[in-house]
């Protein structure tokens, strides 16, 4: 029987981007895109487990996300987005800025 980290190793990670309503964007990683929305809309069953950033805003939609090999590059793939302009950002969402530098730098 594999070890949880063994598993986890294994799995698929994605980074992605949410936009609200107020056309701000939240940048994240997960391993199941779906259920990660829904968590962020408050549709999970249970308590809350969204971001604290996305709690009080409606009309979430997912707009970007890229598939990673494992949770440590889609971290640092996270850690770099994040400090991108939103203009980057903007960019990386309809296309014109290529992940290939961000990624070459993970």
């Amino acid at each position: 029987m594999e070890n949880a980290k063994a598993q986890q190793s294994k799995q698929s990670w994605y980074v992605y981007m949410i936009r609200a309503n107020d056309n701000s964007l939240y940048t994240g990683i997960t391993t199941d895109l779906a259920r990660r929305l829904a968590e962020h809309k408050g549709e999970a069953v249970g308590a809350y487990r969204g971001a604290k950033a996305l709690r009080s805003k409606r009309r979430l939609e997912m707009v970007f996300s890229h598939k990673v090999e494992n949770r440590s590059k889609a971290s640092r793939l996270e850690s770099r987005i994040k400090l991108l302009s939103k203009t980057k950002k903007e960019a990386l969402v309809v296309g014109q800025l290529s992940l290939e530098k961000l990624e070459s730098d993970s």
